[in-house]
């Protein structure tokens, strides 16, 4: 059963001084059990953040911790790249990275293939990878956003797929190596709303596509986040869809508040499917969440 997820991208906002602190406060607030909680500070801010999370007073009911994330890593594994940051400069600060976000497609002109390997640098680093896929307006008022996202979704992970056989010994815990966040570019701070309906609609576009990549259970072991101005009053909608597994939270992340409230929202759902799959022939689900 796919584990909830609820992953806090912070984008260019704190600093050492006070992401720590940050970190902290949402953590102690968001503990429920069997939510996986994420925090992607700026780089800068890895080592506090992982710091400050390292207290097993933060820890939920069934033991799962937060868990650190980057917000980026490079495509290559070294090199000539001034100011970029590698898949290997990340161990010992963070076990999850975020790749393919809009802004980095819109801001840095990342390609498919770009990110592509910057999925493959993650995956043979051992990081777990959040893949960032959505189309624009322009594309979705021209009834062109399934055929956007499938070609991501196959441009992104082209020839990428279980670990190399020489990593199937490594024990990813119960949450896959890899989560697909659906971001609907032309409903993040621009005051449209994307509804559970379309997320939904989209997860099974990107599931679909993962089948055909060869993914095992023709992708639906693979969790889908929703992110596009996710908040606490409307991350309901979009979880009370079976196919939405969590959310890729921006400003709200900053929020103690919301978090907090978002993140219960998630507990509802953890709740439910695990009440679901303890029930006779609908198997048993375990803790989801890895320790950062």
């Amino acid at each position: 059963m796919r584990p909830v997820i609820i992953a806090a991208n912070w984008k260019m906002n704190t600093t050492p001084a006070d992401a720590g602190d940050l970190a902290r406060t949402i953590a102690s607030r968001t503990r429920e059990p069997g939510v996986v909680r994420v925090i992607c500070p700026p780089f800068v801010c890895l080592a506090a953040v992982r710091d400050a999370l390292d207290d097993p007073g933060l820890a939920a009911p069934d033991g799962g911790r937060a868990a650190v994330g980057a917000q980026d890593v490079h495509h290559e594994a070294a090199g000539a790249y001034t100011g970029w940051t590698s898949a290997a400069m990340l161990a010992g600060l963070a076990t999850w990275t975020i790749v393919g976000h809009s802004e980095r497609r819109r801001d840095a002109g990342e390609t498919d293939g770009v990110i592509n390997g910057k999925v493959r640098r993650a995956q043979e680093a051992r990081l777990h990878v959040i893949l960032c896929v959505g189309e624009r307006l322009a594309e979705r008022e021209a009834g062109q956003a399934e055929r956007v996202v499938r070609d991501q979704v196959r441009g992104c992970l082209d020839r990428v797929g279980a670990p190399a056989p020489a990593d199937q010994d490594v024990d990813w815990g119960a949450v896959p190596w890899l989560t697909i966040a659906y971001e609907p570019v032309w409903a993040i701070g621009t005051g449209r709303n994307a509804r559970g309906a379309d997320a939904a609609a989209m997860a099974g576009v990107i599931r679909e596509t993962l089948g055909e990549l060869g993914f095992a259970d023709r992708g639906e072991a693979i969790p889908v986040l929703y992110g596009g101005s996710v908040t606490s009053a409307n991350i309901g909608e979009f979880l009370a869809e079976p196919s939405i597994d969590g959310a890729l939270v921006g400003g709200a992340s900053l929020k103690p508040d919301e978090m907090a409230g978002i993140v219960a929202r998630a507990g509802v759902t953890a709740a439910a499917r695990l009440e679901a799959g303890s029930r006779p022939g609908e198997g048993t689900r375990r803790d989801a969440a890895p320790t950062s």
